[in-house]
């Protein structure tokens, strides 16, 4: 019967049959006369519906009908068909509305009309795992009209044979996501405070070989510290309003500045002096970074614009518009997408530098993003903003999560290699988290410098040195602050507060 039915399947029984009785049409005279092609199909489908409607949903057979063991099938209408005799071959039959039909060649035959059924031990099983008939009437009740009189109630799932024992598997309802629990990280204390400049500190950057590090500040001087002892080496004049930007080149012996006087400029470190200028912003520098890999500065400005630059040359490579407030931080990195923006717009921007065009542009936050930082190991990046810091992914900038809670003016961000994410505020505050789980697990909010108000309490800039033991801010107070991990905290003595029940994660 299986080889019969394998050879003429429903599907080419109909449309066999419909091809010989609809090829042509016979007219009054009793001519052959060909049907034009959309009466052909306008008739097709009539004899379809007609003829062969209720069993046109019947699945095709597939080869294999034989199954051994105490496996469960299931038909193409989801109902589960339960073997006869468990561990024994059994022959797995197609259900449906009514018997199979009486196909062109296909004759109905005692065993074509005869559907299995399941054995005592299965049907006895079934009826466990079965609601009570108050439920199944409700359920009934409830479904909507035409619906079959064999679909479960929601929330049930029928009972799996397991050697004739049946195991009731309930559809368990989703917990609504929860934070993981995160790394202990240790506290950072201050240590130190180093005092020099004549206004506030706007910038700071540490150089490559860790020795040094290299502050702007709104008294227009650029100063170089020592790192270890904290003491002065060097201070640069050549800026005529305040320093926003610093970097130390990783390739060159060359730091690099910007400011409010729409000036950047590239120092010789062997001789202390200006050799370069690039010029081209229309409006006040408020960052800018260099690429990692090749000779490609890239600076942001109040003009609404980033320009990226040829360090040799100094010409002007692209011009980035697209931003329609000033752009308040720029960041480079070697994949793709090579550059990333924050502006005072709300949005973050994603471009591609070789075209010198947006690739994605972020609208998520709500607020200007005065703030981007990018994880040194992960291809993730987070964006600071007063309603939320959130964290992306590249390429794309996928939404990953929001670190909700530092509500004040964010300036500042960093990240180092352990998944520490330090946000600094105009407020002062600087609050430190996990960056897998967004846990925020220490709140710092220093004193201002003796003689200093306390409303100049704000940090503008932050960085981890080279070795990342040393956490050094920039303030408004003048100074700039450097703090280290607690070497005697343990997990005992600051415990995580960690409390998955509460901490949910918000979506946008």
């Amino acid at each position: 019967m299986v080889e019969e039915v394998q050879k003429h399947s429903v599907h080419t029984l109909v449309f066999r049959s419909l091809k010989r009785t609809h090829d042509m049409f016979v007219a009054d005279n009793g001519k052959p006369v060909p049907l034009d092609e959309e009466s052909h199909k306008r008739k097709m489908a009539i004899k379809l519906r007609n003829e062969y409607g209720p069993v046109l949903h019947m699945p095709t057979l597939k080869e294999n009908f034989k199954e051994k063991g105490p496996q469960n099938a299931s038909d193409s209408y989801g109902h589960k068909q339960y073997p006869a005799n468990q561990g024994q071959e059994v022959e797995y039959l197609v259900t449906g509305t009514h018997p199979y039909p009486p196909g062109p060649g296909v004759a109905l035959t005692a065993d074509t009309k005869i559907q299995r059924m399941p054995s005592e031990s299965a049907a006895q099983s079934l009826a466990v795992a079965l609601p009570s008939s108050q439920a199944r009437a409700d359920a009934n009740r409830a479904a909507p009209a035409g619906g079959s009189d064999r679909s479960q109630p929601a929330g049930m799932t029928l009972a799996v044979m397991e050697g004739g024992n049946a195991k009731n598997s309930a559809l368990m309802a989703k917990k609504a996501p929860t934070m993981p629990k995160p790394q202990w990280h240790p506290p950072w204390k201050l240590y130190r405070v180093i005092s020099g400049h004549l206004g506030w500190v706007r910038c700071i950057a540490v150089e490559p070989g860790n020795q040094w590090f290299v502050t702007g500040s709104a008294d227009r001087t650029i100063k170089i510290w020592d790192l270890a002892s904290g003491k002065l080496k060097l201070s640069l004049t050549g800026h005529i309003s305040t320093v926003r930007g610093v970097i130390v080149s990783a390739r060159s012996p060359y730091l690099f500045s910007c400011g409010e006087d729409k000036q950047v400029k590239c120092w010789d470190l062997e001789y202390n002096k200006v050799i370069r200028h690039y010029h081209g912003h229309l409006s006040a520098v408020y960052g800018l970074d260099l690429h990692p890999t090749i000779d490609v500065l890239v600076t942001c400005s109040r003009d609404s614009t980033a320009r990226i630059w040829d360090v040799r040359t100094k010409a002007s490579v692209h011009t980035l518009s697209g931003h329609t407030n000033a752009v308040a931080t720029v960041r480079c990195q070697a994949a793709e997408p090579q550059i990333i923006t924050g502006s005072h717009d709300t949005t973050i921007r994603l471009w591609d530098l070789v075209a010198g065009k947006t690739r994605v542009t972020l609208t998520n936050h709500k607020k200007s993003v005065r703030a981007v930082v990018l994880h040194p190991r992960h291809y993730t990046f987070a964006s600071g903003s007063p309603d939320n810091i959130k964290q992306w992914k590249f390429p794309d900038g996928s939404f990953i999560q929001n670190l909700s809670g530092h509500n004040a003016i964010i300036n500042t961000l960093t990240v180092n290699s352990d998944g520490v994410l330090v946000s600094g505020a105009a407020n002062g505050t600087m609050h430190l988290w996990d960056w897998r789980t967004g846990y925020n697990f220490q709140r710092v909010h220093a004193a201002v410098q003796p003689g200093s108000l306390d409303s100049e309490s704000g940090i503008f800039a932050c960085a981890f040195d080279q070795s990342e033991s040393r956490l050094l801010t920039a303030e408004a107070d003048k100074t700039i602050k450097v703090y280290r991990e607690d070497e005697t905290a343990t997990e005992e003595t600051h415990p995580v507060s960690w409390k998955p029940e509460i901490i949910k994660r918000k979506r946008f």
